[in-house]
């Protein structure tokens, strides 16, 4: 009895807290940026009382870079590598921290939206929506989210009616015969906050082939709608909807491994998204409780001749390959706050269950044409306590049930301390786990590829350590951190005389480097973003050593499409109360390996580093209409994301954006 009296005396002298669903903002009332991404509490947390590394991206970088397509502003991110292969619409990779683009854990307002057929979502098929933020979660977050945070985790939130409301349109166009067009509606009205949203880019593209003459284009639109309705001031209902469809060209690969022209070829893919919430907060809002239910539906189809190695005058075109994909998932959060106001403490537990499906919809190879099936159940337990606003740890466990692999526990562990001096020590450790997807467990080519259903999961390790600084009260920032995760029972592609198939590496890989970051919000609307990252990430690959006596090996090399050095910089000027705004963006890639499949196992290549710079501009005719330009790729350069794909020179853009 005593103890039960202990613990209701310490829930009613707690403060109440923010709580984190998918109308969360990038900002809480005084400005400060929190995020949500990192607690199953629902809490918004303070970036700087957070252990884990963690970028956020603004709506006012997203209007300042002028971003049309999410992948571009991603480049910015400390610890970010992005492959391209060729213009938008292309299949659009993100890596963290020298990880595999499935091993990221992708969320758009709260929605888990990667392809259950490759584990793996498509970047190339998102195209930013007006008024939205991004949050970059670095390091292994399994024990909070189960399997492909390995990598991190990528939150992708749209602002609701509160944050932006009125209506607003943009119409652009420009190079390659682009156009670019976005419509939204927002507000609140009593009890109801909404906003609606649409997207719609297209363009004619260029040659990706080197030396080619087909234009390859693109059309891709996006519907998204979000509401939030609060009968009770201690219940909330959160609703969420997003369709999305791309129509892309493609190009394929001649019996060397050239990409070549190939009229015709090009592929559809559509997916739904939905998710509906409920948070009922008891206690004063000591006691949160957020039960979530969530769609995933994605379906994708290829269209090329039936022997690409063939003349293809005399072939049609035809559906060649398709699947489709589902993710019906179910969880529960209740966390409980308590302590006082110096000492605040949660305690949170979460309850997952999901069921991931697949299917092959169209092969010419003789696939399994049924679903097949994932369950998965994960139970979480965390703790996070903060001392005088100062002093953050947090700890968290998970442990799941897999009805096709084995049943992993996982755990993180995160501390933060600011100092009076404005400098700030955080530190992580965690582990994660990465289920094999069911393309390496089943798919089958006759003659080229066999799935191995006997794969374990990929498991992964690692701890990361950095320093912060804020100068000028707080005007300015720095950070540098250092990572180091090892993974084990890495799944790579293994060649036979018969064909090829998946296989666990033995022993572990290791993945460590170092990321800076700075930002300066100065006086008469300067700021200054910047990154850089150095990532060494050796990766055992097997090539054709001499492709003349068509000798084979394995190389230990850095990890394909990682370059060791990226870095950005963007100096943006938005003074407040005048019409002109500008921002200059200048990104590097460094050098990277590739490989090119003139011969199986493919050759080990070298893509040179480049430099992309893009000046944007934006001038107020009146309160609300705005004209605006950009110049993308300024000075022309020359350069591949991935071998054999030409990327877009040099390219200028224009449009209006009309407020209401």
């Amino acid at each position: 009895m005593k103890t039960t009296l202990t613990l209701l005396l310490a829930l009613s002298a707690a403060p109440a807290f923010a709580q984190a669903n998918p109308d969360q903002p990038a900002t809480d009332a005084d400005g400060n940026t929190i995020v949500v991404s990192a607690s199953r509490s629902g809490d918004a947390v303070p970036i700087d009382l957070t252990g884990a590394s963690v970028t956020v991206i603004d709506d006012q970088a997203f209007n300042l870079r002028q971003t049309r397509v999410v992948s571009d502003i991603l480049r910015d991110v400390p610890g970010v590598a992005v492959s391209r292969t060729g213009g938008i619409g292309g299949q659009t990779q993100i890596r963290i921290r020298g990880a595999e683009a499935n091993q990221t854990l992708v969320l758009i307002d709260g929605i888990e939206v990667s392809d259950p057929s490759s584990s793996e979502y498509d970047f190339g098929l998102l195209v930013a929506d007006p008024d939205a933020h991004i949050e970059v979660l670095r390091g292994q977050q399994s024990s909070l989210y189960g399997s492909d945070a390995i990598g991190g985790v990528i939150n992708y939130i749209t602002s609701t009616g509160t944050e932006a409301p009125g209506i607003s349109l943009r119409a652009e166009g420009g190079s390659f015969g682009t156009v670019n067009g976005a419509a939204r509606v927002a507000g609140v009205k009593g009890d109801l906050d909404y906003a609606l949203s649409s997207t719609y880019l297209h363009t004619n593209g260029f040659p990706t082939a080197e030396g080619g003459t087909r234009d390859v284009g693109s059309d891709n639109v996006g519907l998204s709608g979000k509401a939030i309705w609060a009968p009770a001031p201690n219940l909330k209902i959160t609703a969420v909807g997003r369709y999305s469809h791309t129509n892309a060209d493609t190009n394929d690969s001649d019996a060397t491994g050239t990409t070549v022209d190939s009229p015709g070829t090009h592929f559809r893919a559509n997916a739904f998204y939905g998710l509906l919430r409920g948070q009922l907060d008891l206690l004063d809002g000591r006691f949160t409780n957020a039960v979530t239910a969530q769609i995933a539906d994605t379906r994708r189809t290829g269209f090329d001749v039936a022997d690409p190695y063939s003349p293809r005058d005399d072939q049609p075109i035809e559906a060649t390959y398709g699947t489709h994909g589902r993710r019906i998932k179910g969880s529960y959060a209740g966390a409980v706050h308590f302590g006082t106001d110096d000492i605040k403490q949660v305690a949170t537990v979460a309850l997952d269950a999901q069921r991931e499906s697949e299917r092959t919809t169209i092969s010419q190879y003789g696939a399994f044409l049924g679903w097949r099936h994932t369950n998965n159940v994960g139970l979480v337990g965390e703790y996070d306590v903060t001392v005088h606003d100062r002093l953050a740890f947090g700890a968290s466990v998970r442990h799941d049930w897999n009805n096709r692999f084995g049943d992993p526990t996982t755990y993180r562990v995160q501390a933060s301390y600011k100092l009076d001096t404005g400098t700030r020590l955080h530190a992580a450790a965690g582990s994660g786990v990465k289920d094999p997807t069911f393309s390496e467990l089943f798919d089958y080519y006759a003659g080229q590829y066999i799935g191995n259903p006997g794969l374990n999961p990929e498991k992964s390790h690692g701890w990361e350590a950095g320093i912060g600084q804020t100068l000028l009260d707080g005007k300015v920032s720095l950070d540098a951190t250092y990572f180091d995760n090892r993974l084990k029972d890495e799944i790579t592609t293994t060649y036979t005389a018969t064909g090829s198939t998946s296989i666990n590496l033995p022993g572990h890989t290791r993945q460590r480097g170092v990321e800076v970051s700075a930002s300066a919000k100065l006086g008469d609307g300067w700021r200054i973003d910047a990154a850089y990252t150095y990532l060494h990430a050796p990766q055992p690959l097997s090539v054709t050593l001499d492709p003349a006596t068509f000798l084979t090996g394995t190389v230990d090399v850095q990890g394909l499409r990682r370059a060791k050095n990226i870095a950005s910089v963007n100096i943006g000027w938005a003074p407040p109360h005048r019409r002109f705004t500008a921002n200059l963006g200048v990104r590097y890639n460094g050098p990277q390996n590739d490989q090119f499949f003139a011969t199986v196992p493919g050759t080990l290549v070298w893509l040179h580093g480049y430099t992309l710079v893009n000046l944007d501009a934006t001038y107020a005719l009146t309160g609300r209409v705005q004209i605006f330009g950009r110049v993308e790729n300024q000075l022309g350069a020359h350069y591949e994301d991935v071998y054999t794909f030409a990327t877009a020179g040099r390219a200028g853009y224009g449009g209006v954006r009309v407020t209401f």
